[in-house]
């Protein structure tokens, strides 16, 4: 028998919300984001759960050529766009969409030869300060890319930074769209503003969004990108975490339990042993007190993490024990409360997931764009 931990992709839940991406910002065409291997789902589950985007967006090359090998002919957007000049070829030869952050990356466009039209997104760095050209400079990156021959559609794009919360002393998504709109004055093309942030707060901004592509990532994928939790924004979970219980220890009042003996019972308890740690992608720094629900009942971690076993309380769950059912996070738990607790965020945790531990596939059609 395999060891008993699995990381269960509910497809049908991938669906589910993408169509609340839709049902956010009708009229919007949506990129489905599936960088880091779907966010630790697999590339291909997310091209078959996303079946229904206008397009995928990613960041790495090898995983857009890895795309069209699997059968996707829709748009496939590099986030980040090429990184060596070599990669012009890449664009011509799959079709791929690119962004344009730089200058650098202006240039090799220029250089470049191209057999087809080719599309790019022109980024704006409107406060987030990763990427992107400031207002005052785009405008010219703009007529330099409009230049290009093989340049057919230039769409327009910036990156929230604080999406999640609308009034952010420090930055707000009203004051990027601001500095959006003023260093983009006089262009036309279409406009790709909103993130998941964007997207979940598109009613409140709609006076002020108007967004022919949205990029979507954590929202697709069960989570949120903070604030409200992803059932009040009606998203549902696309992966749960689930192991057994592979062993059980009776402690008394003193005792201690795991690395460090940094867990001391003050009462006597019942302690079952999880088959899942840090080298499964478990945060090792998840404290004493994060949820887990064993058998259907909600417990908690105690004790310290190690690289294959954890440890959690089963004291008062009635007929616990070896083989009982384990949720780490998923259908049960929220991702993003499992999260909290251990101080991260459900990205984290869904891209951490290691290559030992199984995939399994909740039932759907093998349909794909």
């Amino acid at each position: 028998m395999p060891r008993p931990l699995s990381a269960t992709i509910h497809l049908d839940s991938m669906q589910h919300n993408l169509a609340r991406v839709r049902a956010c910002t009708p009229g919007a065409k949506v990129w489905g984001v599936v960088k880091a291997n779907a966010y630790g789902h697999g590339l291909e589950r997310g091209m078959r759960g996303f079946a229904g985007a206008d397009g995928l967006a990613l960041i790495e090359t090898e995983g857009a050529v890895r795309l069209r090998e699997l059968g996707w002919t829709r748009p496939v957007l590099l986030l980040e766009g090429i990184f060596e000049a070599a990669d012009t070829a890449l664009l011509d030869h799959y079709g791929l969409n690119s962004a344009v952050h730089c200058i650098e990356q202006v240039e090799m466009l220029e250089r470049a030869s191209f057999t087809r039209p080719i599309d790019v997104h022109l980024k704006m760095n409107t406060g987030m300060n990763r990427l992107g050209f400031r207002p005052d400079q785009f405008a010219q990156a703009w007529r330099r890319l409009r230049a290009i021959a093989a340049v057919r559609e230039i769409t327009l794009m910036t990156h929230f930074a604080n999406a999640d919360e609308l009034e952010h002393p420090r930055l707000t998504v009203r004051e990027q769209v601001r500095r959006f709109c003023k260093g983009a004055e006089g262009i036309d093309g279409p406009r790709s503003l909103s993130n998941s942030g964007g997207v979940l707060h598109q009613a409140e901004l709609a006076a002020e969004l108007s967004n022919d592509w949205v990029r979507p990532g954590i929202m697709l994928y069960g989570g949120t990108p903070g604030g409200r939790s992803a059932e009040d924004f009606g998203l549902r979970p696309t992966m749960t975490l689930a192991s057994e219980i592979i062993g059980v220890q009776d402690i008394g009042a003193g005792d201690t339990v795991g690395y460090g003996s940094r867990f001391e019972a003050t009462r006597p308890m019942r302690i079952g042993v999880v088959a899942c740690g840090y080298a499964d992608g478990y945060p090792r720094h998840a404290p004493h007190g994060t949820p887990v629900v064993v058998d259907g009942v909600r417990t908690q971690l105690v004790g310290r993490v190690s690289m294959d076993m954890m440890t959690v309380d089963l004291t008062g769950i009635e007929g616990a024990g070896v083989g009982s059912k384990v949720v780490l996070w998923g259908a049960g738990l929220p991702v993003d409360e499992v999260a909290e607790a251990a101080g991260t965020i459900g990205y984290e945790l869904m891209c951490a997931v290691a290559p030992r531990v199984r995939m399994l596939e909740a039932d759907l059609g093998s349909a794909h764009g």
